[in-house]
């Protein structure tokens, strides 16, 4: 598997300044969030959310070189992102994420939950300040979007009767909303035509698509020292993902075991061997490459170029995940 920093050549040097510039914007001013912000931001991680950014951003600026707004547009997406990391790990009681402790872990609930507001607030300020009003418009929905998905998450845990379409519009909502949208302002600010700015639109939204079914099938497919967090983590707490759904329109008898929220001993092993023992892991590898397939078509009218090469490369980088 080709590792993902790797197709980020074309912008690896923006990558390194935006990690140094996020430390600086979000931890100046205040000891815990300087300490917050060194360990979100000097932790790693693949930064695959601003790299898409930084790279469609040099794929439509090819002979002009980025600019500082396009800069900002990256550390946006990233501050969005983690700030929605932080909120989620509250929600989920994670004590882990990508195998570090979690920021609610280190300084506790109230201090990671206003922590993830200020990064939101932040990310807004910033925001306002990119002087753009469309691609305000475009972030400022990616934010009530990852909200709605989290409230829709809740309200749908151990609901059998989920829909394939529902599950795709939670996932939408909170992982590829942000993919999307991020893209298409990258455009915006690029001044790309109308139509090229709703195909990278749509490259971001089916490869963030592909993205999270790949994440819900790690999640019963990968150790929990790759996960960073305990496999089957999402089934134990009712998120009824693509492998799941799948296996239920297989396996009927699934259903009691979520229904009575695996309250029995044994019910949880006994549903993820049912899972196993289904079509429902090979299907979602099926619904996953589906996706990642239609966000490379959404690249045909974009120029030849190095990042053009790259974005193409990620959509198959998202896929081999799972071998």
């Amino acid at each position: 598997m080709t590792p993902a920093t790797s197709l980020f050549s074309p912008v690896e040097a923006d990558l390194r300044m935006l990690a140094e510039n996020l430390k600086q914007l979000v931890g100046n001013g205040h000891p815990i969030l300087s300490a917050a912000a060194e360990h979100l931001f000097g932790s790693g991680g693949k930064r695959i959310r601003p790299a898409i950014v930084l790279l469609i951003s040099r794929a439509t600026m090819l002979e002009r070189g980025i600019s500082q707004r396009h800069r900002r547009l990256a550390e946006i997406t990233e501050m969005i992102h983690t700030a929605s990391l932080v909120h989620d790990d509250v929600v989920d009681e994670a004590e882990l994420r990508r195998g570090i402790p979690t920021v609610h872990s280190l300084f506790g609930n109230r201090i990671a939950i206003l922590a993830g507001d200020f990064l939101f607030a932040q990310a807004s300020w910033y925001l306002a300040n990119l002087d753009n009003l469309e691609v305000v418009k475009l972030l400022s929905q990616v934010i009530m979007d990852l909200a709605a998905g989290e409230i829709q998450q809740g309200l749908n845990r151990f609901d059998t009767s989920l829909s394939m379409e529902a599950y795709l519009e939670k996932s939408y909502y909170k992982t590829a909303t942000l993919f999307a949208n991020s893209a298409k302002a990258a455009g915006i600010l690029s001044e790309v035509s109308p139509s090229m700015a709703e195909h990278l639109y749509d490259y971001g939204r089916h490869l963030g698509l592909a993205f999270q079914i790949v994440d819900d099938i790690l999640d019963f497919t990968s150790s929990a020292d790759t996960l960073g967090k305990p496999a089957g983590s999402d089934l134990r707490s009712g998120n009824l993902t693509a492998p799941v759904l799948f296996a239920l329109e297989e396996k009927p008898c699934l259903d009691v075991l979520i229904e009575r929220e695996f309250a029995q001993a044994g019910d949880l092993e006994q549903a993820l061997e049912i899972i196993n023992d289904s079509q429902g892991i090979s299907k979602a590898r099926d619904l996953a490459a589906h996706h990642a397939k239609l966000a490379i078509e959404h690249l045909a009218d974009l120029p030849v170029s190095d990042s053009r090469y790259s974005l193409i490369n990620l959509a198959d980088y998202v896929i081999s995940r799972l071998y």
